[in-house]
């Protein structure tokens, strides 16, 4: 199994289109053609990350914060200590792949997890991605239907949520004249032809639409085949940002609290009071997530679990919903879980490879605390 392979079977998932258009996703360093010999995840790339890597004989780092956020200048390995960290992958021959906001964005990605993480049930986004998809409309001989379609489905149309295959076909009559130098797949060249047809009508996520319309012209029966492309401002429900959910029961504000710092393991927690003290619907965000506030207000929310809260926010936020700032490392390592599991299921046939967490931490951040006799 090559880098590529796993790359390809993560961004299935997590594609890189959904991401922040200023976010830097993908592969950072190294040979994606290269075979997998042990897989390393980790929120963020360290030395301590690389030198693990190393020991464990992974030649595959995946992370979600990308170790190259901005374009390379120079690589002065005097000064700089990224530029060490590529210095030492290319010398040990190490692919590092990361999925950062599309991670963020995708269904069962660094929020949802983060909600799993809280106990919460009935998962949804707590804003879906707009303008993203196109509607295709094909125009097909009805014994040809389920030939095209399949083509399409194969090439990734038709997915709506938990369903694929989807599609909507109405029951027409098409008529067309093929000129002298025509070469019909249905009729005869010159004469005016009538023929039973049917409409397909399937959803296309944006970035693949290349692949579907290849995947439909290369077994349409027809050799001019019609068909229509439709920009939609549909709401994606497979991606989006943030996540909402419900406490099974409702639960008092120290109970909350409480929940949030024992599950996430967070020692500080910054937060500000709701409109209420009774908590059960929740919106969280994996990472900083303040600019989604509003749209947390707006859901009916009782509280908000996010990171990076600023001040200004936090009184914007007072007395309209339980604001929560659990730590930014905190609130996102949940998807290291996700990763492995999926991660794993890829490899489980495959004897060879391992898939291994970073068994350290990759926070930089300490908490002191006036009450304990020493620092951390």
């Amino acid at each position: 199994m090559t880098c590529k392979e796993v790359i390809k079977y993560l961004e299935d998932w997590a594609p890189k289109e959904i991401a922040w258009q200023n976010d830097n996703v993908g592969v950072q360093v190294g040979n994606t053609n290269r075979k997998v010999s042990n897989i390393l995840l980790s929120l963020e790339l360290t030395s301590d990350v690389a030198n693990q890597a190393i020991k464990k004989n992974c030649n595959l780092i995946i992370t979600h914060h990308p170790l190259i956020f901005h374009p390379i200048k120079n690589l002065d390995l005097n000064k700089d200590s990224n530029a060490r960290l590529i210095e030492k992958l290319i010398k040990k021959e190490i692919t590092l792949y990361s999925a950062h906001t599309n991670l963020d964005f995708t269904k069962h990605g660094v929020s949802f997890q983060l909600a799993k993480k809280l106990g919460l049930k009935n998962i949804t986004f707590l804003k879906n991605q707009k303008s993203n998809q196109y509607k295709l409309s094909v125009f097909v001989p009805a014994a040809q239907t389920e030939k095209v379609a399949s083509a399409i489905f194969n090439a990734g149309g038709g997915m709506i949520g938990e369903y694929s295959s989807c599609s909507f076909r109405s029951e027409g009559e098409g008529t067309f004249k093929g000129s002298s130098i025509s070469n019909p797949g249905v009729g005869i060249k010159g004469k005016y032809e009538k023929v039973k047809e049917i409409k397909l009508e399937v959803l296309v996520d944006s970035w693949k639409l290349n692949n579907v319309l290849n995947a439909m012209l290369a077994v349409h029966p027809y050799e001019e085949p019609a068909y229509d492309i439709y920009p939609l401002e549909n709401y994606n429900v497979n991606f989006g940002v943030g996540a909402l959910g419900n406490f099974e029961k409702s639960l008092s504000l120290s109970e909350t609290l409480a929940i949030v710092s024992k599950k996430l393991g967070a020692k500080n927690l910054r937060y500000v009071h709701g409109s209420t003290n009774r908590i059960k619907k929740v919106a969280v965000c994996g990472g900083s997530g303040s600019d989604l506030i509003n749209e947390a207000i707006s859901s009916g929310a009782d509280a908000f679990v996010t990171a990076d809260i600023k001040y200004h926010s936090f009184h914007s936020a007072k007395d309209r919903i339980l604001l929560i700032d659990a730590g930014h490392y905190e609130t996102e390592m949940p998807v290291i879980d996700e990763l492995y599991k999926r991660l794993i299921k890829l490899v489980k046939e495959k004897n060879d490879i391992k898939v291994l967490k970073f068994n350290g931490k990759t926070n930089p951040i300490n908490i002191y605390n006036k009450m304990r006799s020493h620092i951390n």
